[in-house]
Parts: C-alpha cells; sequence; structure tokens
C-alpha cells in the first residue's frame, strides 16, 4: 500500500543525498533517512494482546520509516523542508498514529482497523463486530503517538488496551530556534489495558471553549512501562 515508490526514487532522489553526504557537513540530507529499528531491540517477553506480535510491530514501523524517508528524500530534492520540520507537531504525531493504525493489520491478520468514523478503539478483532466497525467497544487497541515518554491524552477515561508509539524528531519551530537536523526515529512503544482510574479527567465550565481531554496519571504508565515493547539503544 505504501511501498510501492516511483522508480527515480532510487536514482535522482539517492543522487542528490549522496552528493549532500560526500560534502560531510550537510546534516539535512543525513537527516532525510530516518533510523530503522532493529528486531533485538523489541522485548520478547511483552504482553500483547489479540495475535500481535513483536514481528508485526517490526514489520510495521520500518514500513513507516521507509515512507517517511521517502517522502523527506524527495521533498529535500525540492529543497522543501523534511515532513516533521514542515507540519506543526500535532499533525506530525497524528501522521505517525494513523499510520501504524492503518498498517499493523496489514501484518497482523487477527486484528482489523476500526471502519466507524473516529470510533474506539482504533484497532479490534478481526470479524468481531460487523463489518469490522463498531462505535465504541472495550474489545481491541486504542494506539497513539506522541514525542513525549508521558501525559498522554485522549478524548475520556477509557477501559482500553492502549499502545504508545514514542518518537524522537524535529519540530517545525527548531530551525528558528538553531536546533540542528535530526533524523527521525522510534524512541519506544509501550502498551497495557488501562482502566477508567489510570485516567485523569480534565472538563471544562460552561463559557469554556478548550478541548475536553483525558489525560493518562503515573499508574497507567507505570503499567505500560513494565510491559515496554520497544526501547531504542541509543536514546535515553
Amino acid at each position: 500500500m505504501f511501498a510501492c515508490y516511483p522508480i527515480w526514487y532510487n536514482s535522482k532522489v539517492n543522487a542528490t543525498l549522496e552528493k549532500g553526504l560526500s560534502m560531510g557537513n550537510d546534516l539535512e540530507a543525513i537527516a532525510c533517512t530516518p533510523e530503522r529499528v532493529n528486531l533485538k531491540d523489541f522485548n520478547p517477553n511483552a504482553d500483547l494482546p489479540y495475535g500481535l506480535t513483536i514481528e508485526h510491530l517490526y514489520k510495521a514501523m520500518n514500513e513507516f520509516v521507509e515512507f517517511l524517508g521517502f517522502l523527506n528524500q524527495s521533498l529535500y530534492s525540492k529543497h522543501l523542508p523534511r515532513l516533521e520540520s514542515l507540519l506543526m507537531p500535532a499533525n506530525f504525531s497524528s501522521i505517525v498514529g494513523e499510520f501504524m493504525k492503518g498498517n499493523i493489520p496489514k501484518y497482523c491478520p487477527t486484528l482489523a482497523t476500526n471502519r466507524y468514523h473516529n470510533g474506539h478503539p482504533d484497532l479490534i478483532p478481526k470479524g468481531r463486530f460487523p463489518g469490522n466497525s463498531v462505535q465504541h467497544a472495550e474489545e481491541g487497541i486504542e494506539v497513539k503517538a506522541s514525542r513525549y515518554d508521558r501525559g498522554w491524552q485522549g478524548h475520556n477515561p477509557e477501559n482500553t488496551w492502549l499502545m504508545v508509539f514514542v518518537f524522537d524528531s524535529n519540530k517545525s519551530a527548531d530551525s528558528a530556534k538553531g536546533v540542528k537536523p535530526k533524523p527521525f526515529r522510534f524512541k519506544m512503544v509501550i502498551g497495557a489495558r488501562l482502566t477508567k482510574e489510570d485516567w485523569s479527567f480534565s472538563g471544562r465550565s460552561g463559557a469554556s471553549r478548550r478541548t475536553i481531554t483525558a489525560s493518562v496519571i503515573d499508574s497507567g504508565r507505570r503499567k505500560m512501562m513494565e510491559n515496554w515493547i520497544y526501547k531504542n539503544p541509543v536514546l535515553p
């Protein structure tokens, strides 16, 4: 689905990158190649539900790395910013999460993307609900992506299996702050079944326009960290 790249991907774009890399000081060219994940850095003892395996996640994560590398190298060849430097931080995080949500079922035959618009959770047991579509259920996996290793948010406290893909990358404001270019990397993946007691709820007053949110509290984060799925051995 995402792996069909134009034939010039391996010639024109790579030639441009090689030229930049040969100069030895083009950090932007280097940053156009995201870091692949290694299967040895996954936790073989992680408790994963619904038939999901670390091998499925390994393949889905590396396909995102290839997808982002293709886009960033193409943008670089046109002298345009990388995707993570072009988009607002929340929008880029959403792209990471949406890609993982849509791609995990490609490798895990027992999970399906929830076809209900804004349905919860994101991934559901394949064939459990008619048309693989349900507005709300406690069976399945909610998927999120974040640059941060705590404070993950949803719209409501939920009894749900939550999986978070934590990554490290540049932001759209980095260039103005003098932050050097760096390649996208997955930092860690954690997940566990949470209960409503593992969330805090922030409502709003009648006059407020702020978005209603629920945040994972320490008890939920502790469950997820204890069941870590992937950890980048280089990043803290």
